[in-house]
């Protein structure tokens, strides 16, 4: 039992996504404490299955505190690399400073490596928090440059919207068979976390390209930047092919992940983020590179 908690008070309970009541109280939690709805997974095929949630519980069954382990198999350098995330990790105020989050940190990192996992990676906006637990922050970089020339054999786009069940049903078929957009570094699979990222976000727009068989999440602000988020495919296309299927021809692109399958090259640019990637285990094959994850795996 944490320090400064009665037995009473508290119930620590682990693996309880299959519990309506258990998944309600963490979207009870993530609402509070950061206005984050992510009820909608549930309607989206819900939470990704290999989830392992710790919390503790009061007495009327409302979470005090949550972290949520995940497996989040990566590529690095060619290798898919057998890593998990962490994701959720939050206190309600009245239960702050008495080493919940501590101990829920513990048991993740525990069940993490019981598990095999070779490496374990987090966003957080307090990177400090975790370097006691041998995390370290990985600098993330974005890439910009000049559009190039529109392919014109790519076939019209489409809109896609989740909501729709004949549109998720592709979505989801898609994301079973995608390959990583990078061999340098990029997710091998985030079916769950893409679909809740195209609630979450409403300025990403996420268009089928149907020759291709390739789903495109993408922006475009009001200067004319085209921002390419995440590209769900089986062989990825070009941007050429991307921006002609599309039929947009932006003056300048970023594409925010490393582009070595777009056949394009722009410059690496730091990321500019409230939020830092961090990286627990690899050792020196950490990725010393100007690379970042899709935002669409975000978590």
């Amino acid at each position: 039992m944490p320090k400064g908690v009665n037995s009473a008070d508290l119930t620590f309970r682990q693996d309880y996504f299959d519990d309506p009541a258990g998944w309600a109280a963490l979207v009870c939690l993530l609402k509070d404490i950061f206005g984050i709805d992510i009820g909608p997974l549930q309607q989206l095929g819900g939470p990704d299955a290999t989830s392992m949630p710790f919390g503790w519980f009061d007495v009327e069954g409302e979470l005090a505190a949550n972290i949520t382990a995940f497996a989040l198999p990566f590529v690095l350098n060619g290798r898919i690399v057998h890593a998990a995330g962490l994701q959720s990790g939050a206190v309600r105020p009245p239960w702050r400073r008495r080493g919940l989050y501590r101990n829920l940190t513990v048991k993740a990192l525990d069940w993490c490596e019981r598990q095999g996992f070779e490496a374990v990676i987090l966003y957080t906006d307090k990177p400090s928090l975790y370097e006691a637990y041998g995390f370290r922050a990985i600098a993330q970089h974005r890439y910009e440059g000049a559009a190039p020339e529109l392919s014109a054999f790519a076939g019209p786009a489409r809109l896609l919207a989740p909501t729709n069940a004949d549109d998720l049903a592709l979505l989801q078929l898609l994301l079973k068979a995608r390959s990583p957009v990078s061999t340098s570094l990029s997710v091998a699979a985030n079916a769950a976390m893409f679909l809740i990222n195209t609630r979450l976000d409403p300025d990403v727009r996420v268009s089928f390209m149907e020759d291709m068989r390739a789903v495109i999440a993408w922006k475009m602000d009001e200067a004319g930047r085209f921002s390419l988020l995440d590209v769900v495919a089986a062989e990825m296309p070009s941007l050429a092919a991307i921006l002609g299927g599309l039929k947009i021809a932006p003056g300048t692109v970023e594409v925010l992940f490393r582009p070595d399958k777009l056949d394009w090259v722009g410059a690496p640019q730091p990321m500019e983020s409230g939020t830092v990637l961090m990286l627990r285990g690899l050792g020196s094959e950490a990725p010393q590179f100007p690379a970042m994850l899709s935002p669409m795996a975000d978590f």
